[in-house]
C-alpha cells in the first residue's frame, strides 16, 4: 500500500512510491526490467511537472494494448537508413516512450561526434511528454527540438472536419548556472488528454479549448471528445501543426493525419506513428562556457524586467513546470480519487498492490 496525503478531492503520492507501482505494473505485464524502469520514470516526471494529461493516467491503456499484442512487449526499434550524423527507426509497433528514448539517446551521441544530429521514427507509438527528450539533450549540453504528431483532433484553421494531431512541440536548450530551458507545447489550445482528465474528474472544461461535432464552442469535456480541439493562436498555430506533421510524420515515412489510429478506440490496430528529433551541440559555433554564460544572461535580465500591470513574476519557457516538480516531490503527486481507483483496479490485474 502506498503511503498517501488524502485531500476531499485529490490523494497525494509520493513520487518514489508511484513509480515504483507503475514499474510494477509494466512488469507483471510481461515488460523488462530495463523498459518497465523507462516508461515507470518517464510517466511519473510528467506528474512530477504538472503534466498529468501524459501521466500515469495512461498505465491503464498502455497495459490494455501491451495485453492485447498491439505494442509489442519486446521493443527494439530496427535501423533503416544511417549516416553519421542520422538515422531512422522502425519502431515495429512497441512502445513509443521506450523508442524515443532510444532515439534521443542515439541522436544525442551522434550530435557528440558530427556537431548535430536528426533521428527519425517511425513504426512508433505514444511517446508521452517530449520535455523529457529535450530536457535529456540539455543535459548532455545540446540544444533540440523534438515533435510528434498524434490522431486526428483537429481540424485545419477554416475546415470543419479533424485532420491533424494536438501534434505537440518541444525545445530544449543547456543553461550555465540557471536552469535549463525546457518548453513543451501542443499545437492545439490544448492536450487532448487534459479534456479526457476533465471527464474522468466530472469537470468542465473552458470555453475556447474545442468544439463540438455540431461545431459549436463547449464546455463539456464529453461533447470536446467527440468533435475537435482547436489550434492555439488559430493560423499560426495550424501552420506550426502542418510543419510537425510533416517532419514526424511524412519526413519519416510513419503514418500522417487521418491515417494515424487512435490510442484507445483502435484496440485492433497499431498506431504508426512518427517522432522527429533534431539535436545540436551548444558549443557548435561558440566555446560552451561563453554560450551558457550569455544563456544566463539573458534569463536573468528577462526575469528582471519590469512587469506588467496583474502580473507578479516573468516566467521563463517550462519555468512553471520547475516550479510544479519542486513543489510535487516535496509534497507527493496529486490523483484524483477516481484516477487512484483505476491504477488500484490496474494493479489487481497483475497481483500488483495500490
Amino acid at each position: 500500500m502506498l503511503k498517501c496525503k488524502m485531500s476531499d478531492s485529490t490523494v497525494r503520492v509520493p513520487k518514489r512510491e508511484l513509480e515504483q507501482f507503475v514499474k510494477n505494473v509494466f512488469l507483471g505485464v510481461g515488460l523488462d526490467e530495463e523498459q518497465s524502469d523507462i516508461v515507470a520514470r518517464h510517466l511519473v516526471l510528467a506528474n512530477l511537472r504538472g503534466v498529468d494529461s501524459h501521466g500515469v493516467s495512461r498505465v491503464d491503456i498502455y497495459a490494455k494494448r501491451l495485453d492485447l499484442g498491439i505494442v509489442s512487449k519486446k521493443t527494439k526499434g530496427d535501423i533503416i537508413k544511417e549516416s553519421s550524423s542520422s538515422m531512422l527507426m522502425d519502431g515495429q509497433g512497441g512502445l513509443g516512450i521506450v523508442l524515443a528514448t532510444e532515439a534521443i539517446q542515439i541522436a544525442v551521441e551522434k550530435a557528440k561526434e558530427t556537431g548535430l544530429a536528426v533521428v527519425g521514427v517511425r513504426g512508433s507509438g505514444h511517446c508521452g511528454m517530449l520535455a523529457d527528450y529535450t530536457m535529456y539533450a540539455a543535459q548532455h549540453g545540446c540544444i533540440s527540438i523534438a515533435t510528434t504528431n498524434a490522431p486526428p483532433s483537429m481540424a485545419p484553421w477554416g475546415g470543419k472536419v479533424g485532420y491533424l494531431g494536438t501534434n505537440p512541440l518541444s525545445y530544449g536548450i543547456p543553461a550555465g548556472n540557471e536552469r535549463d530551458i525546457i518548453f513543451d507545447m501542443a499545437t492545439s489550445v490544448v492536450a487532448r488528454g487534459k479534456i479526457t482528465i476533465a471527464l474522468r474528474n466530472n469537470q468542465s472544461i473552458p470555453f475556447g479549448w474545442a468544439i463540438s461535432k455540431e461545431g459549436n464552442p463547449t464546455n463539456n469535456p464529453a461533447e470536446a471528445l467527440e468533435g475537435l480541439v482547436l489550434p492555439v493562436g488559430g493560423p499560426k498555430g495550424y501552420g506550426i501543426a502542418f510543419l510537425v506533421e510533416v517532419l514526424s510524420g511524412l519526413f519519416t515515412g510513419a503514418a500522417f493525419g487521418p491515417y494515424i489510429n487512435s490510442l484507445y478506440k483502435d484496440l485492433d490496430k497499431k498506431q504508426n506513428v512518427g517522432q522527429f528529433f533534431f539535436v545540436m551541440r551548444a558549443d557548435l559555433f561558440e566555446d560552451m562556457d561563453e554560450f551558457i554564460g550569455r544563456m544566463d544572461q539573458m534569463i536573468a535580465e528577462i526575469r528582471s524586467l519590469p512587469l506588467a500591470e496583474g502580473f507578479e513574476k516573468i516566467y521563463l519557457p517550462g519555468e512553471i513546470e520547475l516550479e510544479r516538480t519542486v513543489e510535487r516531490e516535496s509534497f507527493g503527486i496529486p490523483l484524483s480519487h477516481k484516477l487512484m481507483n483505476e491504477l488500484e483496479a490496474v494493479g489487481k490485474r497483475y497481483g500488483v498492490c495500490f
